[in-house]
C-alpha cells in the first residue's frame, strides 16, 4: 500500500466506515461461525469489530509491520494475527468457518495470485462455509489512489467463472456506490 493507503485505512474515519457501513452489508444474509479467516487485515479497521461478531478470528496480513502491530493490539484470547500470504495459506483443509476479504484482492500482483487466493480460501474452508469480499472497480480515481501501490482490479463479470473454478457454488455480486460485494460458498460435502 501507498502513504495515502496507510494513512486512510488507519484512520478512525474508516473505522467508523468499515464497522458501521462495510461490515453490516458486506456480512447480510451470512452466517461467520465461530472461526473467522480475515484476508488482508492491514491495520485492522475490521478485525475488532470481526472479534464481536465470531468466537474466533483469524487475521492475515502480508505486510510484516502491519501484522506486527496489529498483532499488539488485539485480544489474543479471541484474536490471532498471522503474517503470511493469501495465495499460499499456512493453515489445514476446512479450519475456518467463514473467510472475508475487504479491499485485498486488488493488491495482490497478478489475476494468477488472486485465483490462488480463491482456491486457497476454499481449501482451508469447512463445507458449507461462506466467503465474503468487498472489493472497488476498476476506473481512474481507484487508480489515482493508487500510484505507488499494486492495483490489479477483479472485474465483477468475471468472478463468477473464476470462483466456481476454484470450487465455489452459489456465487453472487453484489454492487453499492464505490464497490461490489462478492458473497460465495463452498459446497456440502465436498
Amino acid at each position: 500500500m501507498n502513504g495515502l493507503e496507510t494513512w486512510f485505512c488507519g484512520s478512525p474515519f474508516w473505522r467508523y466506515v468499515t464497522r458501521r457501513q462495510l461490515l453490516p452489508w458486506i456480512l447480510e444474509g451470512s452466517e461467520l461461525g465461530e472461526h473467522v479467516l480475515e484476508l488482508g487485515a492491514g491495520p485492522g479497521a475490521a478485525t475488532k469489530e470481526l472479534g464481536h461478531l465470531a468466537t474466533r478470528v483469524t487475521s492475515l496480513e502480508y505486510d510484516h509491520a502491519f501484522a506486527a502491530k496489529l498483532g499488539r493490539r488485539v485480544d489474543g484470547a479471541s484474536v490471532t494475527v498471522v503474517q503470511g500470504d493469501a495465495a499460499t495459506l499456512p493453515f489445514s483443509d476446512g479450519t475456518f468457518s467463514s473467510a472475508i476479504a475487504i479491499l485485498m484482492f486488488h493488491h495482490l500482483r497478478s489475476e494468477q495470485l488472486q485465483d490462488r487466493a480463491f482456491a486457497e480460501i476454499w481449501r482451508v474452508l469447512r463445507p458449507a462455509g461462506v466467503f465474503l469480499a468487498l472489493e472497488i472497480p476498476d476506473g481512474w480515481l481507484n487508480r489515482v489512489g493508487h500510484i505507488r501501490s499494486t492495483f490489479v482490479p477483479v472485474t465483477p463479470a468475471s468472478a463468477f467463472a473464476r470462483l466456481t473454478t476454484a470450487g465455489f457454488s452459489k456465487v453472487t455480486v453484489d454492487f453499492r456506490r464505490g464497490g461490489f460485494r462478492i458473497r460465495a460458498l463452498r459446497a456440502r460435502g465436498i
